[in-house]
């Protein structure tokens, strides 16, 4: 399935077959060797909500909350008769309020975002960067760009800030570059954390991009969201108390295709070299290369 960019596999693992999902996340999500994929989705019992939902980013670490991936797996549970169009998930952030549009598209209620840090600087470099952090099921650093934001190359910086060791008790954080068109408009860039690079989309991203902006008093609800796969998302809110709350998430969850996966998919290859190659490590010591020049 795919939110606004960001792909996952889904599966339905509410007979609990799936019990050690870490290595079979990063292989799955390997591209071009297997399915490739942001994330693993498991739709899962709860004694708390309609159902639960495990996430784990492709390198395999289990992440609380992904606002995509929600959507998603929202869809795949009400396009299998797991449940109506109204629903409750139960995520690592809490119990969340879903509801499946005629259209496809999904419409999240949040809790408030938390632990909100203005004009939080970090020292990259010999630049000091001014951001500001705050936590929307999983830690968001955002930093406003005045033009350009799609003819930057946000990799270097995002991968700086995401490692930075100021935020390391957090375990780093999702890096969100944003530009003000108007009001009720915003564009977002993400580079996140686990799937390590730039996604296409980031749902809490977009999130917590909207309600820093709304607490600058930047932006009025609700805004439209433009993200780097050219998809609009939509965040509604409300400012009381200087606090973002009854936060809303709008946008679509595809389903891409159905299918029955091989043995194939998680044979036959190292995930971990894939994503960070080891040259001392040996591949196939069995086959000799025809050539060593």
């Amino acid at each position: 399935m795919a939110g606004a960019g960001n792909d996952f596999v889904v599966i339905d693992n509410r007979a609990g077959r799936i019990t050690s999902p870490r290595e079979l996340t990063k292989r799955i999500c390997t591209r071009r060797l297997s399915v490739g994929a942001d994330g693993l989705i498991l739709i899962e019992t709860s004694a708390r909500a309609t159902f639960r939902m495990r996430y784990l980013n492709a390198d395999g670490s289990e992440a609380d909350f992904c606002a995509n991936g929600t959507r998603c797996a929202a869809r795949f549970a009400f396009l299998n008769v797991i449940a109506p169009k109204r629903m409750t998930i139960e995520t690592g952030w809490g119990v969340l309020g879903a509801e499946v549009s005629d259209g496809g598209a999904v419409t999240l209620s949040l809790p408030s975002p938390r632990n909100f840090r203005p004009d939080r600087p970090l020292r990259v470099g010999e630049q000091t960067i001014r951001g500001n952090s705050l936590l929307v099921g999983v830690p968001h650093y955002v930093v406003f760009l005045r033009r350009d934001l799609w003819q930057q190359d946000i990799d270097p910086l995002g991968r700086a800030i995401r490692h930075h060791p100021d935020l390391a008790a957090e375990g780093g954080a999702n890096v969100n570059f944003v530009q003000i068109r108007d009001w009720r408009a915003i564009d977002v860039r993400t580079w996140e954390r686990g799937v390590e690079g730039e996604t296409l989309a980031c749902g809490s991203g977009v999130v917590a991009s909207v309600a820093t902006s709304a607490l600058y008093q930047k932006v009025k609800s609700p805004v439209t969201v433009l993200t780097r796969s050219g998809i609009a998302l939509e965040v509604s809110f409300e400012i009381s108390g200087g606090e973002v709350r009854d936060v809303r998430l709008k946008g679509d969850a595809r389903l891409v295709y159905r299918a029955a996966l091989t043995n194939e998919t998680i044979e036959g290859f190292d995930p971990d070299f894939v994503r960070k190659p080891d040259p001392d490590w040996v591949r196939n010591p069995s086959l000799e290369p025809a050539s060593r020049e």
